[in-house]
């Protein structure tokens, strides 16, 4: 029994002796602040006030850009990848959490909490020794402070500093030393924090922002599709990509997720819901005026066309006309997503990437780089590329190399630089001003080049139809050995050539009525016999009907031509516009007439005059 007793008795004393430690640790800074002579309280009252001021101080700046106080290393985008490491946002430079590098590399940026507490930390040590005591310094006391050791703990909704910092106070025989501080702040960083992070893990595992941009590009711009006319369609690269920024825009900051205001209301609109529940405020944010990049092919200097299937001879079996097309888009654009409790903010960008209509791979754990075609890696022939103007003034222009289909980037000229080695390979000049320039050269051993580029000069195109000016619908296209160039008029009325030997082709389009009936044709096709004789390879022949609607074909060829034409530089400096005089053909009625008017068109000529 008095064992139990005594063993009880220590217990007792034990809870007792950890009790009081703890309740030292909890409440030193209380009791330390109590030892503080009354004439000195408001001196460290002011030094908490610092040390707050510095903490919020260092939590709103790494909201604001993505969890960084000091900002990586800043790495500059290229004309291939339109984003830089960081984006400006309203003049704050915001690291991505996931962009591509200028040379075609994926890489992420995404801050622990651990890095965020340190420099958090870090920041207030900086700041703290800024700490202001003028008023107290004219009283008559003396205070010197030591030097920071700072530690941050960041909650859901507080982020705690433990200041280790001597802070020593005088005046006449008074005197305290005060060296560890504590200070705690109500902050939802932590909840912010996790939340951008559920945000961005979604969108590499899933996509969806590619995914959401794959559908406003299809609905916004011309991909995949067929249309019943016997005319080309057409359409400006330019208004694509212009309608493509602005429909971006708007549908990417309709983006929710299931929290903040989300109501009852939005369950009309759950297309733009996203499965993400969280108590914060979830905005996605785009401007036109970021960095972005819009590519399509085939164009036809940045004209897109479909060319009509029906009205070449031969077709006129079809008894209708029809316009396939396929375009692919290479897309890229920047997304700011927004986090928000109260008043804080946390924010963070991520590169949006679709690739050949299609999202980019999702990445993995480690970035993986796009790869290098190996004839760029081996670069071992010292080349010197000078480029000039018809009348021998150095130009500057962007140098690359292609062989075999493989292009390599070499620089701006001039230059003195390692080619890759290549036989019958193309040295390609490009300059604004200038027409691209491909100056054939084979890599082999050391050499000097000088490339001629031809100047661009603008002018105005002028239609005339059998003699008399013409302003509706047409395409006008001038072809060279370097280059195509196609305007839509009248929509378009400019073109920028260059001194060379062009193909001009123009076809003028009018109103028809062309109204073609209903038809029906037989397909027949050989398929395996039923039973044990399909068992051996035996087939029969089964037939289908296969009725094509009637149509009415509402524009039609109504005529134009083609000339071949040297045009010199002389002529384009000195005159103003190109009248180009083009030939009527007799307005087709029957699809017949219509395909006739293609061949005719053939052996209709041009007239081009320079004024």
């Amino acid at each position: 029994m008095n064992k139990k007793a005594q063993l009880t008795i220590f217990i007792i004393v034990a809870i007792l002796i950890v009790g009081i430690v703890a309740g030292y640790f909890a409440l030193r800074n209380v009791i330390l602040k109590q030892e503080i002579p009354a004439s000195m309280e408001p001196i460290y009252t002011t030094f908490l006030s610092c040390i707050e001021e510095d903490l919020l101080t260092g939590i709103d700046i790494l909201e604001s850009q993505g969890g960084y106080i000091e900002l990586p290393e800043f790495e500059a985008g290229s004309r291939y990848m339109p984003f830089s490491s960081q984006l400006d946002f309203l003049g704050n430079p915001i690291p991505y959490w996931y962009y591509v590098s200028g040379n075609n590399i994926q890489k992420e940026q995404v801050p622990t909490k651990t890095e965020m507490q340190n420099q958090i930390a870090n920041f207030v040590e900086t700041k703290i020794q800024n700490c202001r005591f003028d008023n107290y310094y004219e009283q008559g006391f003396e205070i010197i402070i030591g030097q920071p050791n700072a530690k941050v703990t960041i909650k859901n909704q507080e982020v705690t500093i433990n200041l280790n910092m001597n802070l020593n106070i005088e005046r006449n025989e008074e005197s305290v030393l005060v060296k560890n501080h504590k200070v705690i702040t109500s902050s939802n960083l932590g909840k912010l924090y996790d939340t951008a992070i559920k945000i961005y893990n979604k969108e590499q595992k899933e996509l969806f922002l590619e995914n959401y941009g794959i559908d406003i590009l299809r609905l916004y711009a011309p991909v995949d599709g067929v249309e019943i006319t016997c005319s080309p369609k057409t359409w400006s690269a330019d208004k694509v990509f212009n309608k493509l920024e602005e429909a971006i825009e708007s549908n990417t900051q309709a983006l929710k997720t299931k929290s903040g205001s989300y109501t009852l209301t939005d369950e009309k609109n759950k297309y733009f819901i996203l499965d993400i529940d969280t108590e914060a405020e979830v905005r996605f944010i785009n401007s036109k005026k970021w960095p972005n990049g819009f590519d399509v092919a085939p164009t036809d200097d940045n004209v897109l066309i479909a060319k009509p299937v029906g009205n070449q001879e031969g077709l006129g079996i079809l008894g209708f006309c029809y316009v396939p097309y396929h375009f692919v888009y290479n897309v890229k654009y920047p997304v700011l997503a927004q986090i928000s409790l109260g008043e804080e903010i946390f924010q963070f960008p991520m590169a949006v990437v679709i690739q050949g209509n299609k999202p980019r791979k999702a990445l993995e754990v480690e970035a993986v780089g796009v790869k290098v075609p190996e004839l760029c890696k081996y670069k071992n022939t010292l080349t010197t590329v000078k480029t000039y103007d018809t009348e021998l003034n150095e130009i500057y222009s962007e140098i690359s190399y292609e062989c075999f289909g493989t292009k390599c980037d070499i620089g701006k000229s001039p230059l003195q630089e390692n080619f890759p080695q290549c036989i019958n390979g193309y040295i390609l000049a490009k300059s604004e001003g200038f027409q691209n320039t491909k100056y054939l050269h084979s890599t082999t051993e050391e050499a000097s080049v000088n490339i001629i580029m031809n100047k661009l000069y603008e002018k105005e195109i002028q239609l005339n139809l059998g003699g008399k000016e013409y302003s509706r619908d047409a395409i006008i296209t001038f072809k060279s050995d370097v280059s195509s160039k196609t305007i839509v008029f009248p929509s378009q009325k400019t073109i920028e050539l260059a001194e060379g030997q062009y193909e001009i082709q123009v076809y003028i389009y009018r109103n028809s009525s062309i109204k073609l009936a209903e038809t029906t044709k037989q397909q027949c096709i050989e398929v395996p016999q039923e039973g044990i004789m399909g068992i051996f390879g035996l087939t029969k022949e089964k037939c289908f009907d296969i009725t094509t609607p009637s149509q009415i074909v509402s524009n039609a060829l109504y005529g134009g031509g083609t000339e071949k034409y040297y045009i010199l530089e002389s002529e384009l400096i000195n005159t103003e516009k190109i009248e180009i005089n083009a030939d009527a053909l007799a307005p087709p009625t029957t699809i017949e007439q219509l395909q006739q008017n293609y061949i005719l068109f053939d052996e209709k000529g041009l007239d081009i005059y320079f004024k």
